[in-house]
């Protein structure tokens, strides 16, 4: 409709007045005034201020000389200034070298292997566990608490969680070691991110002794540590998380409420919509059974009201970080 209006516009006024008018660019108007060419394009003349062959292979000498080797374009350009000589700018120098293949990056550049990405599978509780620190507000802008959790990625059960006034290589010892003797087993896998006390010499060691297999995230990706990333979420987004505590015991009586709540109430999507303690403990296959029996009996009240016989969510067969690709590809064949 503007292509229509605007021939009918500029035979009145002008080309600028009617793309002024009308929001037209005038570029692109007598961009498309003109033909396009077929073939290849038409090289570019030769400037009549280049350098002739002479004075090039001048310049790619004194840019070879011993004595400026060694040096950069700007030093050699500046040097030669100095002197009383000027060959060419310094942009002419770097094409001229780069026509020769002599423009690159001389300093040893870092290069860093490709991390191994995690692949971790548990079939069941207390196989893998994946813990992690999160920082908790105080009473005062700059001081927090550190929030020490724990996570089986499994029936996302917490085993243990600790409030502490720092972070430290000894206390995340002390604080895994608590957990396994609660839990009364130690899990085959502790997975956790690159952070300092995750990756100290306290925690390695322990883990060493009891046979526990470490496994950590690839630096930067959030992705490799989910459970304990959306456990921290589900915490920092319940109604009732304050700004701020009051005190380190404030923190903890918090805490201590919201695992229990946690752990025994909040029926999690990832594993059927059931508490984490009935997947850990083993009773939410009978919760499963009697579940299919109230809508069974739904069903055989009101068939109507369904397209098809409803069931309950399932229980996940297996849980992973990062899926294995060997499983994928067995689930695609």
């Amino acid at each position: 409709m503007i292509d229509a209006a605007f021939v009918g516009l500029a035979d009145l006024t002008s080309t600028k007045r009617a793309c002024a008018l009308l929001g037209k660019s005038r570029a692109t108007h007598y961009r498309r005034q003109r033909p396009k060419l077929a073939g290849p394009r038409l090289p570019r003349p030769a400037p009549s201020n280049k350098l002739t062959a002479v004075e090039r292979a001048s310049v790619l000498a004194t840019l070879h000389h011993e004595s400026f080797m060694d040096k950069s374009v700007a030093q050699v350009w500046a040097t030669l200034l100095d002197e009383g000589s000027y060959l060419c700018s310094e942009s002419t120098m770097y094409r001229i070298l780069r026509e020769v293949g002599g423009a690159r990056e001389r300093r040893a550049q870092a290069t860093h292997p490709p991390r191994t990405r995690p692949e971790l599978v548990a079939t069941g509780p207390g196989q893998v566990w994946s813990w992690d620190i999160t920082k908790l507000h105080g009473p005062t802008p700059g001081l927090y608490y550190d929030l020490y959790v724990i996570i089986d990625i499994y029936s996302r059960y917490v085993p243990g969680w600790l409030v502490a006034p720092t972070e430290t290589g000894e206390l995340a010892k002390s604080f895994i070691e608590a957990t396994i003797a609660t839990a009364g087993a130690a899990p085959r896998v502790v997975h956790a991110d690159r952070g300092t006390s995750m990756t100290s010499k306290p925690v390695a060691l322990l883990l060493a002794d009891l046979g526990v297999v470490r496994s950590h995230s690839r630096p930067k990706v959030s992705n490799d540590n989910p459970y304990s990333e959306a456990a921290f979420k589900t915490l920092k987004y319940c109604p009732a998380f304050p700004d701020r505590f009051g005190s380190i015991h404030d923190a903890r009586a918090f805490c201590e409420q919201f695992f229990t709540y946690y752990n025994h109430e909040h029926r999690h999507s990832g594993i059927g919509l059931h508490t984490p303690a009935s997947v850990h403990h083993g009773t939410a296959t009978q919760i499963q059974a009697l579940r299919a029996e109230v809508l069974t009996a739904a069903h055989d009240r009101h068939p109507h009201r369904f397209r098809r016989p409803p069931q309950p969510p399932p229980l996940p067969s297996a849980v992973w970080i990062n899926r294995p690709a060997l499983q994928t590809a067995a689930q695609q064949t």
